[in-house]
């Protein structure tokens, strides 16, 4: 299965400037402090930004883009067996 990108060049840049910022921070404070586990969270906080910002997929942005999706369908009926309007929502 192949990641479509779901953020655009800007907001990539953005993550990698970001997550790489952090990263740093948190890889320095963590060689003076290595018994301290908050500069382990910010670590892998940062890489994952980097990450999304590499591969341009942001998974909490897929899932706000595809919340109308239900878990279960029922040709596009609800609970109620009553037709269901498809809306779209702009996470911007």
């Amino acid at each position: 299965m192949m990641v479509r990108p779901n953020i655009g060049i800007v907001n990539a840049l953005i993550r990698i400037t970001c997550g790489l910022s952090v990263l740093a921070w948190a890889t320095s404070k963590y060689c003076k402090k290595p018994w301290r586990d908050s500069y382990l969270i910010a670590i892998i906080l940062g890489a994952m930004k980097v990450g999304e910002g590499i591969l341009r997929f942001c998974p909490i942005t897929y899932l706000f883009e595809n919340r109308d999706t239900y878990f279960f369908e029922d040709d596009d009926e609800d609970y109620f067996g009553e037709d269901v309007e498809e809306v779209t929502y702009n996470p911007s």
